[in-house]
């Protein structure tokens, strides 16, 4: 289904970005634009400022140099409020208030929209059913958090995220601890709200493989710099992953999909020992060291 026709999709941007942790510099010089109704993900090692960076874009952190600019004005300029109407944070492993229902944690989501003494309104109710939908919640909105598997309590933060109305959706790390089924659970449902509703999603992913299937573009990063960025066929080469991640492999096309695939071989490390060693072999038994 082709996406439904829309106002022009927010331009979010991160130019001459630099955060640093004390003395330690976390992101360093980094320009990024982020496609609009697309599917962004963050790709790179454990330390590569991948969370660091979405925080960023969420305004969540105070930068050293450099700005973030949504439709050509300074994040740091906008109201909290403001903010959030028009960009969603889904933080990793989230942890709700004992006791709370799918539908109260939808019902959060509505606070942009709310003033401080404002009535519920006939729209939060509409914004919260659309967002339990989109989920599949529906027929779990009176369910305590805590009786749910662990995709469904994921889908039901998400809902949360939808309920505010946002064009942007950042996600951090969405699909860790889940097992695979949900894994592609909750994949799918956002490549669902791409393609149909024409949201613009930036997530943080481990997994390169699901990154390369699932997403429209790629970044790939490595101590708080982009190494690459485009079509997950640009990105994910095995030059690309064995600079980036030290993992020899083979990248082949997905029998699926036709996205890129990567085949893990071995660290960088174990090639050059079991080199060393085989040379070794060879010259015992009477050849000869090349």
């Amino acid at each position: 289904m082709s996406r439904p026709d829309a106002e022009r999709p927010p331009d979010l941007t991160a130019s001459n970005l630099t955060i640093a942790y004390g003395n330690e510099i976390i992101v360093d010089d980094l320009a990024l634009s982020i496609p609009g109704q697309a599917f962004t993900a963050l790709i790179g090692p454990n330390g590569s400022g991948k969370s660091t960076i979405l925080r960023a874009l969420a305004g969540l952190l105070n930068v050293g140099n450099g700005a973030v600019m949504l439709d050509g004005q300074s994040i740091a300029r906008l109201g909290v409020k403001d903010l959030a109407r028009r960009i969603g944070m889904l933080a990793q492993g989230p942890v709700p208030p004992e006791g709370l229902t799918v539908l109260d944690l939808v019902k959060q989501g509505r606070y942009p929209h709310r003033s401080l003494f404002g009535r519920w309104r006939r729209e939060d109710d509409d914004a919260c059913e659309e967002a339990l939908h989109l989920t599949n919640m529906e027929e779990l909105r009176n369910r305590a958090l805590e009786s749910l598997s662990g995709g469904q309590r994921q889908r039901a933060w998400i809902a949360m995220a939808l309920a505010q109305e946002t064009p942007i959706l950042l996600l951090d790390e969405p699909t860790t601890f889940l097992d695979l089924a949900h894994q592609i659970e909750v994949m799918e449902l956002i490549a669902d709200l791409v393609d149909r509703r024409g949201k613009t999603i930036v997530a943080v992913l481990h997994d390169l493989n699901q990154a390369a299937r699932y997403a429209d573009y790629m970044v790939m990063l490595k101590a708080g710099s982009i190494l690459a960025k485009g079509d997950p066929n640009e990105v994910m080469t095995a030059s690309m992953i064995e600079r980036v991640f030290g993992v020899v492999g083979n990248i082949v096309p997905d029998p699926v999909t036709g996205t890129p695939l990567c085949i893990p071989l071995a660290p960088r490390r174990d090639r050059a020992r079991n080199r060393t060693g085989n040379m070794l072999r060879s010259d015992n038994s009477g050849g000869h060291l090349t």
